[in-house]
């Protein structure tokens, strides 16, 4: 009887990819995963420690899957499992913590696997591949741990990367993710070791003129990127490969204060930022721009915000991913005075939402009659006027709801939005 295997993974798209290569070395060597009524015998759980919050929700998954599968060893890897490993061992079935990701191979030796996969295959359970390019950060924001946890940058290399690319393209996905922990620093740690060799330097817009090159019917979509990553050439390449390259860019904000954005340590002003988003616009067609932004950071007064929010009209975000500032233990701004009560922080996240609401209706009418291309993922069932159909993500991230009794799953569908389905207490989504 074959072992049976279990992982759950929280936290970022790097985590998700880390995830399925463990999963797919284990299944190489005969695991098979368990059913969702059927008790594993080995359980790996991938951590996230961005927040306070992600470290509560780490361990919650680790006693639920313990008490679920009582007899199942579990084995902890991630950011959390790097940061606090006495804390993780000390959870009911840890039988291992994963500190350091390079131990990986020998840990899995012992359970049975000889050699790790060069890649993956699919992702398991998703209609997008997220395909890891690079770890670790440089940078140093006062708020954020991970450069802590995973501060050696390793870029991969390109060949690499296109074998993997090629591999889960022939499997059937038809949207490739480029993500890292800091996307924009891919190269950055080869080129340091040629300084005086510029012609042998890598960077991200070199490994996308690599893969537009590739055969097969496939888009490529950029995750999250700083504002002073977004390049001429990088944006050279999008605009010169609109079929390929999806016109989306997420480009994390934070903040619209140049005081705060200090306090926070970001290597940029508030005009950087929004000419970095206006040069975008001039070279793509129509690009969705969105961004992560924090509220409620020390310090920040009812100007600041407003500045952040005047920030978001002049960007002209699409979606923006809300974050209630909270003390991270271990970065400086954990320490930093005039903090921002629980009650005010509630206030602006909700004054960000219905901004947000407003931008993305804004956003989603102009690409009402225009030419879109759809990824196909999720039958849904008729509701009210609606037929039955497909929702699923445009290239430029907005979702649509495709009017088709037709077996679209996996596919790229070419269509034009007749409307917005825009409901109380609902995301508003495209009409095709």
């Amino acid at each position: 009887m074959p072992v049976t295997l279990r992982t759950f993974t929280l936290g970022c798209r790097v985590n998700q990819y880390e995830t399925e290569w463990v999963r797919q070395g284990l299944v190489q060597a005969g695991y098979q995963d368990a059913s969702p009524n059927q008790p594993a015998d080995l359980c790996v759980v991938n951590t996230c420690t961005v927040t306070a919050e992600g470290d509560s929700k780490s361990r919650q998954a680790i006693r639920r899957l313990h008490r679920d599968n009582p007899d199942a060893r579990i084995v902890v890897m991630g950011c959390y499992a790097t940061r606090a490993p006495d804390e993780v061992r000390r959870l009911p079935g840890v039988v291992e913590v994963v500190t350091d990701k390079r131990e990986l191979p020998d840990l899995l030796g012992r359970f049975g696997v000889i050699e790790m996969p060069d890649g993956i295959e699919r992702m398991h359970g998703r209609h997008r591949a997220h395909i890891k390019v690079q770890d670790g950060c440089a940078l140093r924001c006062s708020y954020c741990i991970i450069p802590m946890v995973r501060p050696n940058l390793v870029s991969r290399s390109v060949e690499s990367i296109v074998r993997e690319v090629e591999t889960v393209v022939d499997n059937g996905f038809r949207e490739i993710v480029l993500t890292g922990i800091h996307l924009g620093h891919y190269g950055l740690d080869w080129n340091r070791q040629h300084p005086t060799q510029p012609e042998r330097w890598i960077q991200l817009s070199d490994l996308l003129k690599r893969l537009v090159a590739l055969p097969g019917e496939f888009r490529v979509r950029l995750s999250s990127l700083e504002a002073t990553e977004l390049t001429r050439r990088l944006l050279e390449v999008m605009a010169d490969h609109p079929d390929r390259v999806v016109p989306h860019l997420h480009l994390c904000l934070q903040s619209g204060s140049d005081r705060i954005l200090r306090a926070m340590r970001r290597r940029w002003s508030r005009k950087l930022f929004i000419d970095r988003c206006l040069l975008a616009r001039q070279r793509l067609d129509l690009p969705a721009l969105t961004t992560d932004l924090i509220v409620g950071f020390p310090g920040e007064q009812e100007q600041d915000f407003q500045d952040s929010l005047a920030a978001c009209r002049d960007c002209g975000f699409s979606k923006i991913h809300i974050f209630p500032f909270s003390p991270r233990r271990g970065t400086p701004a954990a320490s930093l005075p005039e903090p921002v009560s629980a009650e005010r922080k509630a206030e602006r996240r909700q004054a960000v939402i219905e901004l947000e609401r407003q931008l993305q209706l804004d956003f989603y009418r102009q690409l009402i009659g225009r030419p879109i291309e759809v990824l196909a993922e999720t039958a849904v069932e008729a509701d009210g006027d609606l037929e039955r159909g497909w929702l699923g993500t445009s290239c430029r991230y907005a979702p649509v709801r495709l009017s088709s009794e037709a077996e679209l799953e996996w596919q790229l569908i070419r269509c034009r939005p007749s409307g917005i389905w825009d409901r109380p207490n609902h995301p508003p989504q495209l009409m095709a």
